[in-house]
């Protein structure tokens, strides 16, 4: 497989062995999503409070990590190894609240900043602790709200906040607040990079959803390119709900309905009138995926008026139908990859070209 050509004008698509290949799948663990950051949650639902440990999986049958958010007394969140640094077993399998972590296999302890306090039976045991007896802590960082971590981050934060920010600054986002009833998850037959694809491009769009169509006008519909993340602008049709940008916004006088922000390599911020949808992209395996759509709402009213839930479940469906197509499609002899519309493609080209770098594919 070959790198993308930084042209769009000129490229090719990624090669089709990336959504078939387990040998691709496999890698992207360590070189891709190891090496992004990854939501956790909001810190309204995680209840945080000092001497509480919330335990949580990135990214479950996938990167599979144990992790765990540690606060201390003065109320410091560090996310910390779940993984006893003696024998390997689970610290903590819920939330609690406690002084210090025990390991319930042979009674080691950890501070809340992750050092190890005592340990039963080891007086003995020369050069002990060492370095490697703590737990390993990982990078934390917070936008308004929200938490993210990242195992060996190698994309700068604050970069990738400011990219975001200066479309959605002016929103109240720390207002937002979540609404887990019209939380909704989806299995879908196809590798996690085909529902991204997807979702990158609204070239799409009057084909394939048109109750999104009407609310949406197509000639204007743009996408911006930043380092690690892109923004699709969508404007709205005559009726549709649109956002009050203040006078000093770089979009200010048009008639935006959202911002469509995805985020290297998994995660989407869709930013509407009402508040936010956060869509999360777990791989499962090679022609496998979920998806999570995470509500959070500003405006109830707002969020009533646009049927949001059945407009999403719906919007949904029909994405769901093109991308399992596309996987099925892939097994052909006659395919092996295409080409990049260079006017309504530039989010795919963008996405293909990341992926080539952080494989290190050859030119």
């Amino acid at each position: 497989m070959k790198q993308v050509n930084e042209e769009i004008r000129r490229a090719e698509t990624i090669d089709k062995s990336f959504y078939t290949n387990q040998n691709y799948f496999d890698r992207a663990k360590d070189e891709i999503f190891a090496k992004t950051w990854h939501f956790i949650n909001d810190e309204q639902s995680l209840n945080l409070g000092p001497r509480s440990f919330y335990p949580f999986t990135l990214l479950e049958h996938f990167v599979d990590e144990p992790l765990l958010l540690s606060c201390d007394d003065h109320e410091k969140v560090r996310c910390l190894s779940n993984v006893c640094t003696h024998r390997g077993f689970l610290l903590a399998d819920h939330p609690t609240k406690a002084r210090r972590l025990v390991c319930k296999y042979h009674g080691r302890s950890f501070n809340s900043d992750g050092t190890m306090h005592s340990m039963p039976e080891f007086k003995d045991a020369e050069n002990f602790p060492r370095p490697c007896d703590h737990l390993h802590e990982l990078p934390l960082k917070k936008w308004r709200q929200f938490l993210f971590t990242s195992i060996d981050p190698v994309i700068e934060w604050d970069s990738l906040v400011h990219s975001i920010e200066r479309k959605v600054g002016f929103l109240p986002i720390e207002q937002f607040r979540s609404a887990p009833q019209y939380n909704m998850e989806y299995h879908i037959k196809a590798n996690w990079a085909l529902y991204c694809d997807n979702y990158l491009e609204g070239f799409h769009i009057p084909f394939v959803h048109e109750t999104l169509n009407g609310m949406l006008d197509y000639g204007q519909y743009r996408t911006e390119i930043y380092d690690y993340c892109n923004v699709q602008v969508g404007i709205g049709d005559e009726g549709s709900p649109c956002f009050k940008l203040p006078d000093t916004h770089e979009d200010y006088g048009q008639n935006i309905t959202a911002y469509y922000y995805w985020v290297y390599p998994n995660m989407m911020l869709n930013f509407y009138p009402y508040g936010l949808q956060i869509n999360i992209v777990r791989p499962i395996s090679v022609d496998r995926c979920k998806v999570s759509f995470l509500f959070y709402i500003y405006d109830q009213k707002a969020f009533d008026d646009m049927d949001t839930v059945n407009f999403s479940a719906k919007t949904e469906r029909e994405d769901e139908y093109v991308v399992e197509a596309v996987q099925r499609g892939l097994r052909s002899r006659f395919y092996q990859n295409g080409r990049y519309s260079p006017t309504q493609e530039k989010g795919v080209h963008h996405f293909h070209r990341l992926i080539s770098q952080s494989l290190n594919l050859s030119s």
